[in-house]
């Protein structure tokens, strides 16, 4: 065994605080318990930044980058509403400006431990097992990367994708887009301005109306021009190598089709949490149980920050405001973490 290697297994440095997630949010709570005289470390099982990867490759956010600013470093743009590289480069300067300790590729496969003595049980891209101890953990995993399966025949396809990134691959084929809102209407009118014969299949009356105000009436004219064949109040019954069967309101149908997205929306890691002790409401979407001024769950020592505290209500927290989630969580973390760590 190398001398890198033994490293890896041997007893590992103990951190004030392990933050699970590095996303916007996820830096954001590191930054801030940095800021408090924490010693900070993240873990993160894709790259920096993971889900933001995944979005679309040209994908303009609805937002502007003064709101997604962490750190207090500002996000110079010469756009009104940043794109997903410029997003990816001012959150890569941020983590290098505050040298943040970021294991990326490292998947969290369990924590034990409690409250001053945690340890999370990682596996790193190898298959390699790594251990971080630390005082208090954070849970910032987002919801990116579980998407709402509809449990239909055919899902299991390898033509099947519940993640749209470009369109080209696409040009001159049969597509179905599966959605009614923002994801669902931006990757249908994508790929049909790059040449793609698009069906677009929605179970609600129409387009949901809060898709962005300059995205709805573009897509609503390319359906009403025939340029997207929109199948409203439908569903997908079956999907096989050649077509898709709907269910729609003048009976089955069969179309032709060579690729399906399926932006039918994404969820937290609802199992996770629930493995570290965390109690789930049922009677309200869902939510984490936690303290809504230091966000600590009911598990002592176990912090929340970010969507997965909405618990279902994935459309009510955003970067725009998980990003305050840091300072709330630091300003406990500081109350509670007086002693020195001993490695």
């Amino acid at each position: 065994m190398t001398d890198f290697a033994r490293s890896r297994v041997s007893e590992p440095q103990v951190f004030d605080v392990l933050v699970i997630g590095a996303g916007p949010t996820g830096l954001a709570c590191a930054i801030e318990a940095q800021r408090a005289g924490l010693k900070a470390v993240l873990v993160d099982k894709g790259c920096l930044c993971n889900s933001l990867f995944h979005y679309p490759a040209h994908m303009t956010f609805f937002t502007t980058p003064e709101l997604l600013e962490i750190g207090d470093m500002p996000f110079s743009s010469p756009n009104q509403k940043p794109t997903r590289s410029e997003a990816l480069e001012y959150y890569r300067k941020v983590a290098e400006h505050y040298a943040l300790d970021i294991r990326q590729y490292e998947t969290v496969d369990k924590v034990t431990g409690s409250d001053g003595d945690f340890t999370a049980h990682t596996t790193d891209r190898f298959g390699r097992s790594v251990h971080h101890r630390a005082r208090k953990l954070v849970i910032a995993t987002g919801y990116y990367d579980l998407p709402n399966y509809l449990d239909i025949p055919g899902e299991d396809l390898n033509k099947v994708h519940h993640y749209y990134n470009e369109p080209h691959p696409y040009y001159g084929l049969n597509v179905l887009v599966i959605g009614g809102k923002n994801s669902a209407a931006i990757a249908a009118l994508d790929l049909w301005r790059h040449g793609a014969k698009v069906t677009l299949v929605h179970r609600g009356e129409a387009m949901h109306r809060h898709v962005k105000y300059w995205i709805l009436p573009d897509i609503n004219n390319r359906v009403k021009n025939g340029e997207v064949k929109a199948y409203y109040r439908s569903t997908v019954a079956e999907i096989s190598e050649d077509a898709v069967s709907l269910d729609t309101p003048e009976g089955p149908v069969t179309i032709p089709n060579d690729f399906v997205f399926a932006l039918t929306g994404y969820h937290p890691d609802f199992t996770f949490i629930e493995r570290l002790g965390v109690q789930l409401d049922a009677t309200n979407d869902r939510c984490p149980v936690c303290d809504p001024v230091s966000l600590e769950s009911n598990v002592p020592g176990i912090y929340l920050a970010g969507v997965i505290v909405a618990g279902e209500r994935t459309n009510e927290i955003f970067i725009e405001n998980g990003r305050f989630h840091g300072k709330q969580i630091a300003d406990d973390l500081s109350a509670k973490l007086r002693e020195p760590v001993t490695t």
